[in-house]
């Protein structure tokens, strides 16, 4: 087989094949859980899943279960069902209903026993966990109880429904996920999971991907701490608290949505809001951190990469799903066990083992810039006093600002209506480039957020704030 054929048929190696089952098994047997499936998906498409483990369906006498799993049985997958309902919260961002910085009280009605420090969190802070709420809602243990013992909003809050104050810390709130879910019913006039399966279930073919259960699923177990032997858990339909972490999904639906999470599908959301879903939105409280969190996206370090996606567990089930978009990778993986085996890790090796063993290949360079002649006179060098600088147009008008020499602040701009450009990241991200022209039409220098940036260095006939010393450059 041809290198170019084999890149293209996208196929693992038997070597890397059996590494990640190796791995799978010893998670299954270390961690003494019934089963685990677990999957990579590379370049959008599923490359491998591996299922580990004894039957997964409903209990016999003797405790014993029948049929075993596979990329087909659902499993609950708990707290990744945040990371749906923040694609939902974005996408109203993105269709101009709503805005991050909006207080939740501007959409929703907040009952009066939570207090106006709830109504006042903002869109941004509740997907991040930043808002300072109560990590549980109201007792009793909301994920072994039925719903029907919260009907209503009020009955989600307790004493103190604010812990922290709003946007000086991350604080995990399952309560927080709970509003959003109620905040996307309110904008959309449906259910959250009916607009959920028509607005980002149906486009990516996530057509096993359920609020509750439906054959073939695993069954749910505890297993003791001291002894090999297993507890079913109970399965309840958690009710208003169902946007913290009530879907069931399977690893071949996980898979497509990893690889949207890791691309975009402009159907449900493009890529730059992705990427603005992974960036992380509070500081970690570590100067050198491992874990973050975004908007609806956990964020860790593993193995020299960042990856962002989610974990999740309820009663009886763990699960994760993690991606690397810049090495087009993505893993998931589910147990049926309530603890035991650390599933985060599980998937990060899983996706480890396949960019250490097989790293992807870069995409193939193609002109693509689509630049005209006014573009094509912006780039080349360009000097923030005495800094060099480089300007190069990508993609759709795009711009980049890179360093020359190593040390400066870059950044990638995308282009607006007006003629200016809008940083999108790094010390520069939301700020404004504009090209300045003098009389005559000509480009005289470029204003980015009051920085004048000139062709040559302190350019004595551009407008350099503070002007320029008439004796110019000296050799002594």
């Amino acid at each position: 087989m041809s290198d170019s054929s084999a890149d293209m048929d996208g196929e693992l190696l038997p070597e890397t094949r059996r590494a990640l089952l190796h791995r799978l098994a010893v998670a299954q047997a270390e961690g003494r859980v019934p089963s685990a499936v677990g999957a990579v998906v590379r370049d959008g498409r599923t490359v491998w899943t591996g299922v580990r483990g004894g039957a997964v369906g409903p209990p016999g006498a003797a405790g014993e279960t029948e049929g075993g799993p596979t990329a087909d049985t659902r499993y609950r997958i708990g707290s990744i069902t945040k990371t749906f309902v923040a694609v939902l919260v974005v996408r109203l961002c993105d269709e101009g209903l709503l805005d991050l910085s909006d207080p939740l009280g501007e959409h929703l009605e907040v009952p009066a026993g939570a207090g106006e420090e709830v109504a006042r969190a903002t869109v941004a802070q509740l997907l991040s966990h930043s808002a300072g709420l109560a990590a549980e809602p109201r007792g009793p243990w909301w994920e072994r109880t039925p719903g029907e013992l919260r009907p209503g909003p009020a009955d989600l809050f307790g004493e103190r429904p604010v812990r922290h104050p709003a946007g000086r810390r991350h604080h995990y709130s399952n309560l927080g996920y709970a509003l959003l879910g109620s905040l996307v019913e309110r904008l959309r006039g449906a259910p959250w999971y009916e607009v959920l399966r028509e607005e980002v279930l149906g486009p990516l073919g996530m057509d096993r991907t359920t609020p509750l259960p439906r054959e073939p699923y695993a069954r749910g177990w505890a297993v003791h701490p001291w002894a090999d032997a297993v507890l079913p858990e109970p399965l309840a339909d958690t009710g208003l608290m169902a946007p913290a972490g009530q879907l069931w999904s399977t690893a071949g639906d996980l898979c497509r949505f990893a690889a949207f999470l890791a691309a975009g599908d402009e159907r449900v959301l493009g890529a730059g809001s992705l990427a603005r879903m992974r960036t992380p939105a509070v500081a970690p409280e570590a100067e050198s951190w491992d874990q973050a969190y975004g908007l609806g996206m956990q964020l860790v370090r593993s193995g020299g990469r960042l990856l962002a996606g989610h974990t999740g567990s309820m009663p009886g089930f763990l699960a994760a799903v993690w991606t690397a978009p810049g090495e087009r990778l993505a893993s998931v993986a589910l147990v049926n066990a309530t603890s035991g085996l650390p599933v985060g890790g599980l998937a990060a090796d899983l996706l480890g083992i396949v960019a250490e063993r097989e790293p992807s290949f870069p995409e193939p360079w193609r002109p693509r810039s689509q630049a005209g002649p006014d573009l094509l006179a912006l780039t080349g060098p360009w000097y923030w006093g005495p800094s060099a600088f480089a300007l190069r147009v990508r993609e759709g008008r795009a711009l980049e600002l890179v360093p020359l020499g190593g040390a400066g602040r870059a950044s990638r701009f995308r282009p607006e209506a007006d003629g200016t450009w809008t940083g999108l990241d790094g010390y520069y991200a939301g700020e404004t480039l504009r090209v300045m022209r003098g009389a005559d039409g000509e480009v005289t220098h470029l204003d980015l957020g009051t920085f004048v940036l000139t062709r040559a260095p302190y350019d004595p006939e551009a407008p350099v704030p503070g002007g320029v010393d008439p004796q110019g450059w000296r050799a002594e």
